[in-house]
């Protein structure tokens, strides 16, 4: 065949090819039309949906808080198991949705009938008769209020008579739905948690699907097995009603809290929220863009708050709140005038070795009640003048700044500073060294130290005349108190401590005498326990702490879970000075105790006491009383810091009972307080 023959042929084919090619791709655009159509039609509104599904919220549900237990594992705080119905909103939902509810929900359950007020009734009527209401607007009226001022006005517009016809349901319903109405969208809303019966239980778990957004659960309130024993040095949370404490709101909000949450605000329950929290269940809503949620998972599963372990023995703590009654009591009841402005008194327990703190105990008096309460937060908070207590620190400060020597003698008399009245001990104990001026406290002792350090080093001083006097003595004594923990911050897991009060440090070298015997500035009893148990531990000061174990939550009951924090002993400074001027000072504090002349051997000096083998140091501080700005009396405050034993310290021990009054040495109530918790102490060894 010719070329040309074949060129001709393959043009007469090409249309036909053609030709089937766009038809095939005409079949091909067809079906596909076809299909979109389907698509769109039967089963565009499901891949709608599908397409405007979106991860909206995670709700964050809470778990119970975690449990309170002391150094022998007995429970102090846990939680009470209660039913609770909550309500958790979907996002849009509208006042109309919560009142059919309510409606449901006041079939099923009954809620205390209070504090309803005439606009929860309005409100209540509008939305039960919108249209009725509403009608009652103009035209004109509409078309100049925006929606709130109409709202308002249509609320205005319903009358008294149609108030009248709430009748005792409605007004359940009212109250049931104002529970509903505080509830965040996707965050669960405790509607009732008091006095859910299994009944109510029952009826609400069997109608959930009736009832959208409601839920029947397991919920829980703070208990107290030792009822008051501690209670407000453990401190308090808030309510569910109250949530969040307004002050904090953003710093709660930002670590992952809810409003509604209850949360530590004082005590222990503040200090450690993070570990008593727990890690709640995180559930992820998946919903629509009109926010109805279609299906839900959980992304995190929760965990109960970690418990924590005390130092405290709760035996031991009942029984020094005990002593500490018992002898205020008694104090007042023999010696009711003298003692008018007495109420309160504090002790703090602590192993001087390691900072754990074994007992806390404050006790207050009301006289208009004739109660008497334990205040365990007294012993951190109330600073007072602690008299001779403190002399310890002063003869170390006198070693410290070279101003006297071990072993080194004056002569107890009466100092007169220029016109100023005379200072001087309870009587002129003629000369004494340093073990004599802590035995027997000797203020002229500790004048002259205070004196040397100011500067004026003439022995003895020239009664009437002026003493040179630097200024700056006061920062160097204050400096060498504070490494006691005098005037200092202690250290102590809580969450506030008074640092005492400190006094200006003025030109007058009597005010620094005054201080030298603990008549200037005040402490508590928290910052004394500390400061004589760094005596009694060779001079290391270790943070006090009321906690020594933090554990996970355990998986069974009544069995503590593993460790997940030891608090260790922690030495916060060393003295700095030699150990022999430290044990001088140990050995003049055995002297006070249990040598003749010691102003607390009669009380520590015999035979029961001596198997104890105390040490420690008295104090008596002059303390008017006022009232209002007007003094009212002269009174005393009364001391007593020790441990024991003195020669293997495990125990230290710090009293003070502000505002006793003259009668001391008939009955010095800080000696037998001192003697009680000895026993206390010792007593509970041999259990």
């Amino acid at each position: 065949m010719s070329k040309r023959r074949k060129e001709n042929k393959w043009k007469d084919k090409l249309p036909f090819r053609l030709n089937l090619l766009f038809f095939v791709m005409f079949i091909m655009f067809a079906a596909l039309i076809l299909q979109l159509g389907a698509v769109q039609i039967l089963r565009g509104e499901s891949f709608q949906e599908e397409i405007d599904r979106t991860v909206n919220e995670t709700t964050k549900v809470p778990v119970p808080r975690g449990k309170i237990y002391d150094s022998n594992q007995q429970l102090v705080v846990g939680n009470e198991p209660l039913y609770a119905i909550t309500y958790t909103p979907a996002k849009g939902t509208q006042a109309a949705d919560r009142l059919e509810v309510a409606e449901k929900l006041a079939k099923l359950i009954t809620i205390e009938v209070k504090g309803i007020s005439e606009r929860d009734k309005k409100e209540y009527y509008y939305l039960n008769n919108k249209d009725k209401v509403v009608e009652r607007l103009s035209q004109e009226e509409k078309k100049k209020l925006d929606d709130v001022e109409e709202y308002d006005l249509a609320l205005e517009r319903i009358t008294e008579t149609e108030m009248n016809d709430i009748s005792e349901h409605d007004k359940l319903i009212i109250v049931i739905k104002k529970e509903l109405d505080k509830a965040y969208a996707l965050t669960p809303q405790i509607i009732k948690n008091e006095g859910v019966t299994a009944e109510e239980y029952a009826q609400v778990s069997e109608n959930l699907g009736e009832l959208p957004g409601i839920n029947a659960i397991a919920d829980w309130e703070r208990n107290y097995p030792f009822g008051d024993t501690l209670k407000s040095l453990v401190g308090n949370i808030t309510t569910q009603e109250r949530g969040l404490p307004k002050e904090k709101l953003e710093h709660f909000l930002t670590r992952g809290y809810s409003r509604n949450d209850r949360v530590g605000i004082s005590g222990l329950e503040k200090y450690y929220e993070d570990a008593l929290r727990g890690r709640k269940e995180q559930i992820e809503y998946i919903t629509t863009k009109d926010g109805t949620t279609v299906d839900s998972r959980v992304a995190v599963e929760g965990q109960a708050g970690k418990d924590l372990v005390l130092t405290i023995d709760m035996e031991f703590q009942k029984k020094v709140d005990k002593v500490l009654q018992e002898e205020l009591q008694k104090t007042i009841q023999k010696h009711p005038y003298q003692h008018q402005y007495m109420s309160d008194a504090a002790a703090v327990v602590m192993n001087p070795k390691t900072g754990a703190l074994l007992a806390v105990s404050g006790v207050t008096y009301d006289r208009k009640t004739n109660d008497y309460k334990k205040a365990p937060y007294k012993a951190f908070h109330d600073a007072h003048l602690p008299g001779s207590a403190i002399k310890g620190a002063t003869v170390l400060a006198g070693y410290e700044s070279g101003v006297i020597s071990p072993g080194q003698v004056f002569n107890d008399r009466k100092i007169q500073i220029a016109s100023g009245a005379p200072k001087g001990s309870y009587s002129e104990l003629g000369p004494v060294d340093d073990y004599a001026a802590l035995r027997r406290s000797s203020n002229v002792y500790m004048f002259y130290i205070a004196l040397k350090m100011g500067g004026e080093h003439r022995y003895p001083f020239p009664n009437g005349e002026s003493a040179a006097f630097d200024v700056a003595a006061w920062d160097q004594m204050r400096s060498y108190f504070q490494q006691f923990g005098l005037g200092n911050r202690t250290g102590i897991d809580y969450p506030y401590e008074s640092t005492g009060v400190i006094g200006d440090k003025q030109f007058q070298p009597g005010l620094l005498m005054d201080y030298a015997i603990g008549q200037y500035d005040n402490y508590t009893a928290l910052q004394l326990v500390q400061y004589v148990s760094t005596i009694a531990n060779d001079g290391n000061r270790v943070r006090p702490q009321l906690v020594k174990e933090i554990r996970n939550p355990s998986q069974v009951e009544e069995r503590l879970g593993s460790v997940y924090q030891s608090k260790g002993t922690e030495v916060l400074n060393r003295i700095d000075m030699d150990k022999s001027k430290i044990e001088r000072i140990q050995e003049g504090f055995r002297q006070v105790f249990n040598e003749p002349r010691g102003t607390a051997v009669r009380y520590f000096g015999t035979s029961k006491y001596r198997n104890y083998k105390a040490a420690g140091k008295t104090g008596t501080a002059q303390n008017a009383y006022y009232k209002d700005g007007e003094k009212k009396a002269d009174t005393e405050n009364l001391s007593l810091v020790g441990y024991a034993p003195y020669d293997d310290p495990e125990m230290a021990f710090a009293i003070i009972v502000p505002h006793t009054g003259i009668v001391n040495s008939k009955h010095p109530i800080n000696q037998t307080i001192g003697q009680g918790i000895l026993d206390a102490y010792f007593s509970s060894k041999e259990d």
